[in-house]
């Protein structure tokens, strides 16, 4: 059964692009293989590239600018679906997905975390759309000519979008590339919901409601994300679902289920989806992994009806993909 949408890995670029051929995506030890997506019930994976700087840059040995790191990446990315397209098929639009979903294809989405490589230039947002970026997530953890990101001071979290962004947002919107406003600061995050005109995404977002973390989303941002129509995807890391998941280094199948159904009470049902953010989170996970999928729909079913449940790991993403990406 092929019925899981992810909206956030970072497979792709953590744990393949720099293995200098040692890890490839149809088996491997990560949380993300093929063979896992099988047997997890995977449908469509958002694969992001995520653009190391600065000091993270440094730790990972990457010399490479933004631009040209996210070029080699995207290399990387086209050589494994080359590999691998007896499996996996790159999707640019909801018919791709149902398309190779009627071949038994699982669906490979191309997405860039963090929009530095951008460097306040347009035409680069239009190149990006042609390589098959699809979603493209505004901030990681620094700030760039885009916006800011979430941050321990308060005044950078009251920050706006910067005019480039606007533009930014616009342009994506015109094009048919999602807008992903995970790790983006509150104030931008408000700019995002009150501008685009399709709905928006936060790719792997929980509730900060249900645990103080920065990163995650308030209530009103729920609220207005549920009534533009836009969805959060679950996001797996530990310190992002509890106090006592991140003192464990251990997220549960039922930590998600409390996310879930926070996030239903605030934004709606229509506003749930997955967005693990397998392979970049280091914590450890009581399902294991990709494969172990089938368990945490199975502790969601204890609390949502079988239609919600389809809403959630497929669903809601199929309408937001469907108005949103081109």
């Amino acid at each position: 059964m092929m019925r899981v949408i992810d909206f956030h890995c970072d497979t792709m670029g953590e744990r393949i692009a720099r293995s200098e051929g040692k890890v490839g995506l149809r088996s491997n030890d990560c949380h993300i293989s093929l063979e896992k997506m099988l047997k997890g019930e995977g449908l469509a994976q958002f694969f992001a590239i995520w653009i190391p700087l600065h000091d993270t840059a440094e730790s990972l040995g990457v010399t490479m600018q933004p631009y040209e790191y996210f070029n080699f990446v995207y290399e990387k990315y086209k050589e494994e679906l080359e590999k691998n397209k007896d499996i996996l098929a790159p999707a640019f639009c909801l018919d791709d997905i149902k398309a190779n979903r009627e071949k038994g294809l699982l669906s490979s989405i191309l997405a860039i975390e963090d929009s530095v490589p951008l460097e306040g230039k347009i035409e680069r947002v239009d190149e990006f759309y042609q390589k098959g970026v699809r979603l493209m997530s505004l901030t990681w953890n620094y700030e760039n000519s885009v916006a800011y990101p979430t941050s321990a001071d308060p005044e950078i979290m009251k920050k706006g979008l910067k005019p480039f962004g606007f533009e930014a947002i616009a342009r994506m919107n015109e094009l048919g590339m999602i807008i992903d406003v995970s790790h983006l600061n509150d104030a931008g995050i408000f700019d995002v919901l009150e501008h685009s005109k399709k709905p928006i995404v936060a790719s792997h977002s929980n509730a900060r409601g249900l645990c103080n973390h920065r990163r995650n989303l308030t209530d009103e941002m729920l609220k207005l994300l549920g009534e533009k129509g836009g969805l959060t995807g679950l996001n797996y890391c530990a310190p992002f679902m509890s106090e006592e998941a991140a003192k464990n280094n251990l997220t549960t199948c039922d930590d998600i289920v409390r996310h879930a159904l926070y996030i239903k009470n605030k934004a709606g049902i229509d506003a749930v989806a997955f967005g693990s953010d397998f392979d970049g989170i280091g914590n450890n996970l009581d399902f294991g992994d990709y494969s172990g999928m089938p368990q945490v729909i199975a502790a969601l079913e204890k609390h949502f009806t079988a239609d919600e449940i389809e809403k959630i790991c497929w669903k809601n993403a199929y309408r937001v993909i469907g108005e949103s990406m081109k």
